[in-house]
């Protein structure tokens, strides 16, 4: 009988995208913003900085952004990137995006997030978090033994390590363009949180 207690873990290497492009569409049509020139930067001194982690998989959420930035890793190492429906952000289906550093205090966005963070969901934080959660879990039952480099989103992320450190505020935690976290995923259900919002591959590219 197989002892999933003997089963080696699993290294999490999990990437927010870098910084994007603003994205504005019509009613109906869901914003995809690639990334910009500079979030393209991020993206590459990301693959730099992760090229010798003894990377065995990379996964990604298939919106444009997060995509684009993990191409270099995928390129550098020659591993192909598998894309993750469960992965994708909170505004997937918006059709506006606004990267934070051009908006206003007069934007309907910030307007309704002040007023009420949790609008965020649409009224389904607990599908969202589900969401999440199979998602990873997924990869790690996918991965035994490996190393996989996960790009997604801010929220994801932020919704991941809150449940995985008990706490109820996912807005409590600050993901910068291309932050990592590192999570070790053990057969026994146990994630062990190794590092939060690595940023000095990209310190100077941040604003």
């Amino acid at each position: 009988m197989l002892n999933f207690a003997s089963l080696p873990p699993v290294d999490l290497i999990i990437v927010r995208h870098g910084r994007p492009e603003r994205d504005e569409r019509e009613e109906g049509q869901a914003a995809d913003p690639s990334l910009s020139i500079m979030g393209r930067r991020q993206a590459e001194l990301t693959a730099d900085f992760l090229q010798c982690e003894s990377i065995t998989r990379i996964a990604s959420s298939t919106m444009n952004r997060a995509r684009q930035t993990a191409e270099p890793l995928a390129d550098m190492l020659g591993i192909e990137i598998e894309l993750h429906d469960a992965l994708c952000e909170v505004d997937r289906e918006s059709n506006r995006y606004v990267p934070m550093e051009e908006m206003t205090n007069e934007d309907p966005i910030v307007a309704e997030f002040l007023n009420d963070p949790w609008s965020l969901f649409n009224g389904d934080f607990e599908g969202f978090k589900t969401r999440v959660l199979d998602g990873f879990d997924a990869i790690v039952q996918a991965n035994r033994g490996g190393t996989v480099a996960v790009f997604c989103h801010g929220m994801v992320m932020g919704v991941y390590l809150m449940t995985q450190l008990g706490v109820d505020d996912p807005f409590r935690f600050n993901i910068d363009y291309c932050g990592i976290m590192r999570v070790q995923a053990s057969s026994n259900g146990v994630r062990s949180i190794r590092s939060v919002n690595e940023t000095g591959h990209v310190r100077h590219t941040l604003e």
